[in-house]
């Protein structure tokens, strides 16, 4: 069963904007941090955003000013709003779930990925 769903990818001009959603499954319980992961073909994995429960945020310096990650608790769905789009912002972006299980152990959920190219 799929417990989170990717949307809002797609291929836009440099400076332009494009904003990610993952819907998050309510059987998924304990939740402690939502994030965002992107991966360029030839390249690691790299994290791009972090919020936790006290929704404390975290970005990695390039997307500084420019991402912003945000949570609707309502729609138990977490987004990742890109402005200013530059070329090496292209990948494969993941959403990612983290959750604290019943024995205290933290486990890992993630989207099936949508592809953000950014291309003039």
């Amino acid at each position: 069963q799929v417990q989170l769903v990717e949307s809002g990818g797609g291929l836009v001009q440099p400076g332009g904007s494009l904003r990610l959603s993952c819907a998050v499954s309510r059987t998924i319980p304990r939740i402690i941090i939502m994030g965002w992961y992107r991966q360029a073909p030839g390249q690691q994995r790299e994290l791009v955003a972090t919020i936790n429960s006290g929704e404390s945020i975290n970005y990695i310096d390039s997307v500084k000013g420019r991402f912003t990650i945000s949570r609707d608790n309502a729609k138990n769905t977490v987004y990742l709003q890109m402005n200013s789009l530059k070329p090496e912002d292209t990948g494969v972006y993941y959403c990612n779930v983290k959750s604290l299980t019943r024995d205290s152990s933290v486990q890992n959920y993630w989207g099936q990925g949508t592809q953000v190219t950014v291309s003039s």
